[in-house]
């Protein structure tokens, strides 16, 4: 339509706007809100008799000769939901039955986008009580909390193609962590965990590989994850950025036995101040931290050393920690700041983690695995959307891996 065309619609549907408005002489929004609802209903009625005129090939009021044996035979009542309220509406018919509505598809009944909201409130975490309660408040419809369940579950097939989807060939960072949800289970409430792995490709851009829901956090569920990733084509990874979880190191290596391991920081420290009361842990803290901020790996060991002579006496197991661990805490020693960040701790996937948190804090019990994977795909869907750039000194980063792990086999 050119723009003369466009601006005389306008003019005349002003035109007509301010006619109705006068003719009508509103008193208050709801009669302003009756007669859209009005209006409405006129224009679809409008539009699928167009369609009618269309499909025959003549108008419905021409008396002429026709050129086709078909006719209208009367019309039929259809009652659709809209966000006005419901709206009764005249669906013509023909003898032949060709008339297949377009605007108001034969089986439809509502034109509110009531799917997409119901989506958009659960992946906010909404119940679904709340939703077919926050609904029926905002549109007047009526759908049930089961009706809710059965639209989310549409997603399903969307999330089993997610969860099995081919992956990249090689990572350069792996965060591993789960999270503890309460699942009905053969009629009894059990504590499940979300085990979730985030990566980082070649690019720099971070990507959830997976959600896996099972019986809580073990060294033998991670085994089985790990293997999944194998089995959807990742082959390599650098470097696996994990909690202190007994048996993580034995898995990994099962699996990708050239990876190197960072143990988390944050967690590492966590685990030694529970031996430590609260009177030395300052000083304690102190102590360490000279250990994982040392420029290398040598001074890192004397900052240890030094750390064991002085509080091994008192706090022998939370040095103890610190050595029996020190292959995996130290690995981040041999890189420089930049990369340090990416890898000293699990924060990134923490983060993502936290996400969910927010999202599924109104839930205390989900009643299955699937209820529970829907709201964490949706959560992992709107988050993902965020991730537009990759790590900022990427090309230095990647300098560094290209030399440590070999270039041929990084980029």
């Amino acid at each position: 339509m050119c723009y003369s065309s466009k601006a005389s619609w306008y003019n005349l549907g002003r035109n007509s706007l301010a006619l109705t408005i006068k003719e009508q002489n509103f008193s208050n929004p709801n009669e302003v809100l009756a007669a859209m609802k009005e209006m409405f209903r006129d224009v679809l009625q409008e539009a699928l008799e167009a369609e009618m005129d269309e499909q025959l090939g003549y108008d419905r009021y021409d008396m002429s000769d026709k050129e086709t044996p078909n006719r209208r035979n009367g019309y039929s009542k259809k009652t659709i939901k809209s966000e006005l309220g419901p709206v009764d509406l005249n669906i013509p018919r023909d003898r032949h039955g060709d008339y297949d509505p377009k605007i108001i598809p034969k089986y439809q009944r509502n034109v509110t986008g009531i799917e997409e909201k119901v989506m958009a409130l659960y992946a906010a975490g909404m119940t679904t009580r709340d939703i077919s309660e926050q609904i029926k408040n905002l549109y007047d419809v009526d759908i049930s909390a089961d009706m809710v369940s059965n639209i989310t579950n549409r997603i399903l097939p969307l999330v089993s193609e997610w969860q099995n989807r081919p992956l990249e060939k090689r990572y350069s960072f792996v965060f591993m962590d789960a999270i503890h949800y309460k699942v009905r289970e053969d009629k009894q409430v059990v504590v499940k965990a979300a085990y979730v792995v985030l990566g980082v490709n070649m690019d720099g851009v971070k990507e959830v590989l997976g959600i896996w829901i099972g019986a809580n956090e073990s060294s033998k569920f991670w085994l089985s994850v790990l293997n999944d990733l194998k089995n959807r084509g990742v082959q390599e990874v650098l470097i696996f950025c994990v909690d202190g979880l007994s048996g993580f190191k034995e898995a990994i290596g099962a699996v990708y036995p050239f990876a190197q391991i960072q143990r988390c920081i944050i967690h590492q420290l966590r685990a030694s101040m529970r031996y430590i009361p609260y009177k030395d842990k300052k000083a304690f803290v102190a102590d360490l931290k000279a250990v994982y901020t040392s420029v290398n790996e040598e001074m890192a060991l004397e900052n240890l050393l030094h750390a064991k002579e002085k509080w091994c006496n008192k706090y022998p197991n939370a040095i103890k920690s610190w050595e029996d661990n020190w292959d995996n805490i130290s690995t981040f020693l041999m890189f420089p700041d930049y990369i340090r960040r990416i890898m000293y701790t699990t924060n990134a996937i923490e983060s993502l983690n936290s996400q969910f948190r927010k999202v599924t804090k109104t839930k205390l019990i989900f009643p299955t695995d699937e209820s529970l994977m829907k709201m964490l795909y949706l959560a992992t869907e709107r988050v993902s959307k965020k991730w537009t750039r990759g790590y900022g000194d990427w090309d230095r980063v990647l300098s560094q891996l290209n030399i440590l792990f070999k270039k041929e086999d990084v980029v």
